[in-house]
């Protein structure tokens, strides 16, 4: 098996530095063998990605807010010391920030779901939930928070 790393490196994508907390929290929580990633922002060169579907964002931009999220989740684990120890992605939550009548979110979704299966193979295959909300902290487009099966 490629380890996380290695795979990274295959696709070309180097880890963006870990976002710290905007609020009270820890990024990271370990307990019971299983990592809980807190929700992560789309993060590009520093900024984060703002934006409503279905209103001044495409389809494409929100997959692409929506994989910047899963690549800061990838982030926080590596700064956790955890990345090596990922057994299986079990579950992501992402949230998109949307109009009312915006139905794509399933979509969305796909660009943190999409780039889970390419780092870490059928281990990446996860449960997944994709809810349209009104806002969303930072004006953020997406956000994506994350359980992860840990190997001792």
């Amino acid at each position: 098996m490629t380890s996380a790393r290695a795979r990274l490196a295959e696709l070309g994508i180097a880890l963006p530095k870990a976002a710290a907390p905007v609020a009270s929290y820890v990024p990271v929580v370990v307990h019971g063998g299983f990592a809980h990633v807190s929700g992560q922002l789309p993060f590009v060169d520093g900024e984060v990605v703002k934006g409503r579907l279905g209103d001044d964002l495409s389809l494409a931009a929100g997959q692409a807010a929506a994989r910047a999220c899963a690549l800061m989740i990838i982030a926080q684990l590596d700064a956790a010391g955890l990345l090596e120890r990922v057994e299986r992605i079990v579950k992501l939550g992402a949230f998109i920030n949307c109009t009312a009548d915006f139905a794509d979110q399933p979509e969305v979704a796909n660009g943190a779901s999409d780039l889970m299966e390419q780092v870490f193979g059928d281990a990446g295959k996860h449960a997944r939930a994709a809810v349209g909300v009104p806002a969303l902290p930072r004006g953020a487009a997406v956000e994506v928070d994350a359980v992860i099966a840990l190997r001792p």
